[in-house]
């Protein structure tokens, strides 16, 4: 074979190799069909088992409820309307605790990744915050801000920073050394590096960074409704549950359970997913959507 079709034929190939290989699309209902049923599913066996657990009375009615029961409170917050209060009262807490949280920790992260005396004395106090339980924090929060928003959105700060700034952190330290050496090299500054290099090779891991910090968030604003109740507050989701607590009502406490439940699954699907999945499609690091 000659030499200039066998080099035809290797270049060929390592075209092919570097070519994104898309799984065959089939139609639209059996795409819909595959991202809903294994969920759904999953879903209806949970109700399965325990709907079995309660109808073999394990437990008295008061430690475990029917679905049914449970069910029941859903639709009665459905039907009123005051489902709508309960979600609006705790997710736009969440989404402004959230997002006050990026503003603060993306500076923070940024430093840290890249001033060798910010990590030695900041990195190791910003990774004990994290691991520090949230809840913590209400009590000294209540006590210095009163029973108020401002002492919710310190507990979700302080949950969320330290895990959205550990997350970008990692996320720069898996970038090559190679590339802000180029970068430099082609002229880029230090904030033109930082923009158009760093963030971007670090957005990867960053965005495991930003669903951590969104869990520690919600989880923060949970703990913080919960003890922090007052009439000046509103009732959001925790409110609610620390309701059905006070009133012995096992059925209302498990319908705020899986209140809670389901904003956090949802927040997953519709953001944190599409935004995963277009970031890994336009790298060509996964072949079809999750």
């Amino acid at each position: 074979m000659p030499l200039d079709v066998q080099e035809g034929s290797v270049e060929a190939g390592l075209d092919a190799l570097d070519t994104p290989v898309n799984a065959p699309e089939g139609s639209r209902v059996r795409r819909i069909a595959a991202r809903v049923l294994p969920p759904v599913g999953a879903i209806v066996v949970l109700v399965a088992i325990w709907q079995a657990l309660w109808a073999a009375a394990f437990w008295p009615e008061f430690k475990l409820p029917a679905p049914a029961a449970v069910w029941g409170q859903i639709w009665q917050l459905v039907t009123s309307g005051d489902i709508v209060e309960l979600f609006w009262v705790s997710v736009h807490r969440a989404v402004i605790g959230f997002a006050i949280s990026l503003l603060i920790a993306v500076p923070l992260g940024l430093a840290i990744a890249n001033l060798r005396v910010v990590r030695r004395g900041i990195g190791p106090l910003v990774s004990g915050l994290q691991s520090l339980p949230s809840v913590a924090w209400v009590p000294a929060a209540i006590l210095w801000f009163g029973l108020n928003d401002r002492a919710i959105y310190w507990v979700v700060l302080l949950g969320a920073v330290p895990s959205i700034a550990n997350g970008l952190v990692s996320g720069l330290d898996q970038v090559p050394p190679i590339l802000p050496r180029v970068g430099k090299a082609l002229g880029a500054g230090r904030f033109g590096g930082i923009r158009y290099i760093l963030l971007p090779a670090a957005l990867p891991g960053f965005l495991g960074g930003l669903k951590q910090g969104w869990a520690f968030s919600w989880r923060s604003l949970m703990a913080a409704e919960l003890i922090a109740t007052s009439p000046e507050l509103g009732e959001g989701l925790g409110q609610f549950l620390h309701n059905g607590m006070s009133l012995s009502d096992i059925s209302m406490v498990f319908a705020g359970i899986v209140l809670i439940f389901a904003v956090g699954v949802g927040i997953e699907l519709l953001v944190f997913r599409p935004l995963e999945n277009s970031v890994l499609r336009a790298r060509g690091l996964t072949t079809s959507a999750r």
